[in-house]
């Protein structure tokens, strides 16, 4: 409590005298104005030839706008530039039912697979790789025939390898 008296006296000491001191100093001078031309400054004689400006038409301008053609087209129809459809009116499929019950995906986009069935396809090609081809699988769920060889070929699930470190021996299986 006796230290916020002291501090409150130092604080408040010549205040008056330092204000006055302040205010006295000399002000910075302001940057010079860009300079105008006085037609620009001067008021108008007339405060409605703004009005009259604003509402009358300009013939060229006018001719321009004439010239210019808008066509819309059907949005569901247009392509974009990788040449397919929007994705809104993008063409789907029924995914092939998991074991999540209300949790699985519903329908999947042409062209693509859920994680079940990426998972089902190639558990079925690993047990019978004569049956499940590549071609079966890319007829079976709407793929591309490299698409899916590049799966089979790349994409091993559940293979884990474990390297050991250099400078120890490796653990051996019981």
């Amino acid at each position: 409590m006796m230290g916020a008296r002291v501090t409150r006296v130092f604080h408040n000491f010549n205040l008056e005298s330092r204000a006055h001191r302040e205010i006295g100093k000399a002000k910075p001078a302001s940057a010079p104005r860009h300079p105008v031309t006085p037609a620009a400054v001067a008021p108008q004689d007339n405060p409605h030839q703004f009005q009259e400006e604003i509402k009358k038409k300009d013939e060229y301008l006018h001719a321009l706008l004439k010239e210019v053609y808008v066509d819309s087209r059907d949005p569901s129809v247009v392509k974009n530039n990788r040449g397919s459809l929007p994705s809104k009116t993008e063409e789907r499929r029924l995914a092939k039912a998991g074991q999540l019950g209300h949790l699985d995906v519903k329908t999947v986009p042409r062209g693509k697979i859920s994680v079940i069935e990426a998972l089902t396809l190639l558990s079925n090609h690993h047990h019978s790789p004569n049956e499940w081809t590549a071609e079966t699988i890319a007829n079976e769920y709407n793929l591309e025939l490299k698409d899916v060889t590049a799966l089979l070929t790349y994409f091993i699930p559940f293979s884990v390898k474990i390297f050991p470190p250099q400078d120890k021996k490796p653990l051996q299986p019981r």
